[in-house]
């Protein structure tokens, strides 16, 4: 990971694009990476529109069209490719463009796929022997056609040897301001995230859908939007499920079922998502000693802290600071309102 210093070069992108490609994933990749947002404090981005051949506009489902700006001979220059889904599952992908894939992955340059671009990448070989994800109503699709890819039946996106994947639609939202939070910090995700009115933090590990509530459940709802707000208001405290459990006015059990059921993620992974989050926008905002942001994110201690970024994200405090931090010297935060640029998903 390494953040984007003043008069850093911008961070070259590479949409793939060949005839088939989704129209929805392109236009995702292309709001994510393709608009300029550095007077809000966000990285700058080098989009690229990348094909066999530049010349001839990529025809996409509605009457669009996708006009390349680049040939395959331009990724070796990109930091990252994204791969849009299909709108035909099983559409071949041309031969360069496999070709190209597997030297990018060789090259060690990173690749991700939206949805249906699994298969894609699976034609490439690319997924063989390897975990990877795609909508839950395909994975037995892409189980079939590629026996040899461990297919995840759920999640929103995974990643395995610097390939990414990831679920329908929304969950390509996901994954690509996953890879901004992780290369430029989370408070840059953040920033792209507020432009586009969409949550910035949604862990890969959750769910890919969640259960329809019935209208007993709508009012349970409220309550448990109510107490993952409690919950973000009071991070600093040493919070347990069953401390929340209580203010929803529930037993832990019936919460934990009830919570899981709206957000597809457990109670005690929320409460510990938040509190990495909440730790990373101090690591960047502030200048704040390790103890005292543990204890305000609510981790207790510097080595709870420490174990937490290790197992969520590769890397330790120290080292996330060193790469992300945007503060001043001697800034400092107040002591409340640590997570409270987290949306209230309902």
């Amino acid at each position: 990971m390494a953040a984007s210093a003043p008069g850093a070069p911008a961070h070259r992108v590479a949409l793939l694009a060949f005839p088939g490609i989704r129209a929805f994933d392109v236009s995702v990749i292309t709001e994510v990476w393709g608009t300029d947002r550095t007077d809000r404090g966000a990285p700058a981005f080098d989009l690229r529109r990348v094909a066999a051949d530049p010349a001839t506009p990529v025809p996409m489902r509605g009457g669009m069209a996708l006009l390349p700006d680049r040939t395959l001979d331009w990724l070796p220059r990109a930091d990252l490719i994204v791969v849009p889904g299909l709108d035909d599952h099983l559409t071949p992908a041309p031969a360069p463009v496999l070709d190209a894939l597997r030297h990018a992955h060789a090259r060690g340059t990173t690749i991700a796929a939206l949805c249906g671009g699994a298969f894609t990448l699976a034609q490439a070989g690319l997924l063989d022997g390897r975990r990877a994800i795609t909508h839950w109503n395909l994975v037995d699709l892409l189980r079939t056609h590629h026996p040899h890819v461990t297919v995840v039946p759920d999640a929103l996106f995974i990643e395995d040897d610097n390939i990414w994947t990831a679920a329908g639609t929304a969950a390509g939202i996901d994954l690509c301001l996953h890879l901004v939070r992780r290369s430029h910090g989370a408070e840059a995700a953040a920033t792209i995230a507020r432009s586009m009115v969409t949550a910035p933090f949604r862990t890969g590990t959750q769910a890919q859908f969640i259960e329809h509530p019935t209208p007993r459940a709508d009012r349970d709802a409220d309550t448990l939007a109510a107490v993952r707000e409690h919950a973000l208001r009071h991070l600093d405290e040493p919070l347990t499920v069953a401390d929340l459990a209580a203010h929803a006015g529930m037993s832990p059990r019936s919460f934990a079922r009830h919570f899981t059921a709206e957000t597809g993620t457990t109670p005690l992974r929320w409460l510990l998502d938040q509190r990495v989050a909440a730790a990373q926008r101090l690591l960047e905002r502030t200048d704040l000693p390790m103890p005292e942001v543990a204890r305000r994110a609510g981790f207790g201690s510097e080595v709870t802290m420490r174990q937490h970024f290790a197992s969520r994200l590769a890397t330790s405090p120290r080292a996330y600071r060193t790469a992300f931090s945007t503060a001043p010297a001697s800034a400092s935060a107040p002591s409340s309102g640590t997570a409270g640029s987290n949306p209230i998903a309902r």
